[in-house]
């Protein structure tokens, strides 16, 4: 896309000053400061996965929408220099709400595609997970699978008699909606890289899970486990298409899932440990995903445009 070029040199300068590590971009921050912002306006769009609610320190309006002063879009400015950062995502917002105002109980949240012009050179947008039901299913499978521990009781529940997945068909109605949320945003931000955040591992990569910690039985956490990569495979599918690049967050926390433990696990679990609220990235987890956002604009990760 027209200025890729400009955030392979700021992440090329990153490099070149020893930013490597998710852990070290906090610190790192003043010897790029350095760097003249001539990267533009970063604009991160997105629901609680971006916005990183109870991960310290929340901040923003309206309140309702959860942000943290630490998530991914916060750390990756941080470490860019980015001259100006709108971070417009909200907590519990499905792609309606890229067009449409979300009311969250305290206050509403504009839409969010409002915060898009053409002066913006670097736009992440990660959505998808509400509009296939999120806290719904999380909700489901959590009552259902514990009475089932040697079934699949989650994964029945959302199986037709026919054979159809309900999950399956909601993320394959989710799909034009992305592509249309990325078609406005080509034509509102004509020059921005547009970056598609997917969804970290939520769940082991293999193996049962940690039953009863994490109330699934194995046969549904291989079931979620697919569900998730289903998602993830239509959010990359869908940038592809629009020509937008996909940030894979999913594997680099695989064995940082919720059944991880604490101080490894960027995913915290229905009843959490650490600051961050439940089955959402807690501060390690956003430094992870900052990371892969960092690493899909360097230029090892991808070839020249």
């Amino acid at each position: 896309m027209p200025r890729r070029h400009v955030w392979r040199a700021v992440v090329s300068f990153a490099a070149a000053a020893g930013i490597a590590a998710a852990g070290s971009l906090l610190a790192a921050a003043p010897a790029l400061a350095a760097e003249p912002a001539t990267a533009g306006r970063y604009v991160a769009l997105g629901d609680s996965y971006t916005a990183g609610p109870l991960v310290p320190i929340q901040t923003g309006r309206p309140a309702g929408c959860l942000r943290s002063t630490n998530n991914y879009p916060a750390l990756v400015a941080r470490a860019l220099a980015v001259a100006t950062v709108s971070d417009v995502s909200c907590s519990g917002a499905t792609t309606a709400n890229l067009g449409g105002p979300q009311p969250t109980g305290l206050g509403t949240n504009a839409p969010q595609l409002d915060a898009l012009g053409p002066d913006v050179s670097l736009v992440t947008l990660g959505i998808g997970g509400n509009d296939i039901g999120f806290v719904s299913i999380i909700t489901d499978c959590a009552t259902r699978s514990p009475l089932h521990p040697t079934g699949a009781a989650c994964r029945d529940h959302f199986t037709a008699a026919d054979g159809t997945d309900e999950l399956a068909a909601r993320i394959d109605a989710t799909a034009p909606k992305i592509a249309a949320a990325l078609a406005d945003i080509e034509e509102r931000a004509p020059d921005a890289h547009v970056l598609v955040v997917g969804y970290p591992a939520l769940l082991p990569d293999t193996g049962p899970g940690c039953f009863p910690v994490v109330p699934f039985s194995p046969g549904d956490v291989a079931y979620l486990r697919g569900v998730e990569k289903e998602l993830n495979a239509m959010l990359a599918a869908q940038a592809a298409a629009a020509g937008a690049d996909y940030v894979d967050t999913y594997t680099p926390g695989v064995g940082h899932d919720m059944c991880a433990p604490q101080g490894t696990r960027w995913i915290e679990g229905l009843v959490p440990t650490s600051p961050a609220a439940p089955v959402h990235p807690n501060a390690a987890g956003m430094r992870g995903m900052a990371d892969a956002v960092l690493g899909a604009l360097s230029p090892q990760a991808q070839s020249a445009a």
